[in-house]
């Protein structure tokens, strides 16, 4: 799948999911149709990063769900994964590319519009831009405290012709907001992971973005698209958690 094709991306991190495994967190996250996965789990060791990313390759291929791994461009040739994330601090998107292959998947974090024009001319193939309200999720990001703002996020947007996905504090109430931005899709950590039910997490947030999807085309049926009826985009428990 093309990243222009995303709607929603989950972010692995075991230490949000109430002592459930990362396994189950994804498995239930693709019956809530999420388009991407990216493993993450810094915390732990190669080896198991590498374990569970053998699981989880065999899961999202089942599932013609994308996987792509955080910063580790050797553990993403050992799995096999479409492709990898890169912080600005990892490997230039020209090295990670020629290790890669041109078939696969290379995105970018970026907060700035001098980040997201060198990324692209650099290469990738998308950028993760965040984050936008602020996260605990991942506390050592610059724009964690505050976030960088919606107006940043369409600054970035416009300043690149590459997909842009947009991640921080999102949920399914202001994903919205997001994709008017200019965002082609939006990532999460907490609004899937620590939610009391992650498939209905999931399916809520990608029914916030294929309706506002909807929307701007004049097209109703979001829900039958979405694989949803109209009361399925509720948050979990009344609420969803979300504090990437």
């Amino acid at each position: 799948m093309n990243p222009d094709q995303w709607r929603t991306y989950l972010v692995t991190q075991a230490s949000l999911s109430a002592g459930r495994s990362t396994d189950e967190i994804v498995d239930a996250a693709i019956g809530g149709d999420i388009d991407v996965v990216q493993l993450r789990e810094k915390n732990r060791s190669a080896r198991e990063r590498y374990e569970l990313g053998e699981r989880l390759r065999e899961a999202t291929a089942d599932a013609g769900v994308d996987l792509l791994v955080n910063d580790r461009v050797d553990l993403a040739v050992a799995i096999d994964a479409d492709g990898v994330h890169l912080g600005q601090s990892d490997l230039p998107v020209s090295a990670a590319r020629e290790i890669l292959g041109d078939h696969a998947t290379i995105g970018v974090s970026v907060s700035t519009v001098s980040e997201a024009r060198l990324a692209a001319i650099s290469g990738a193939d998308y950028l993760g831009v965040g984050a936008i309200y602020g996260t605990t999720s991942k506390p050592d990001a610059d724009t964690a405290a505050d976030g960088l703002g919606l107006e940043q996020l369409a600054n970035i947007v416009e300043s690149v012709k590459i997909p842009v996905v947009a991640i921080g504090g999102i949920t399914p109430e202001n994903a919205a907001d997001a994709i008017d931005a200019g965002a082609t899709s939006v990532a999460v950590i907490s609004a899937i992971t620590a939610a009391d039910d992650p498939t209905a997490a999931a399916k809520a947030l990608r029914a916030a973005v294929v309706g506002h999807d909807a929307a701007e085309s004049g097209d109703d049926g979001a829900d039958d698209a979405n694989g949803t009826d109209g009361n399925a985009a509720v948050g979990v428990d009344g609420e969803v958690v979300a504090d990437e």
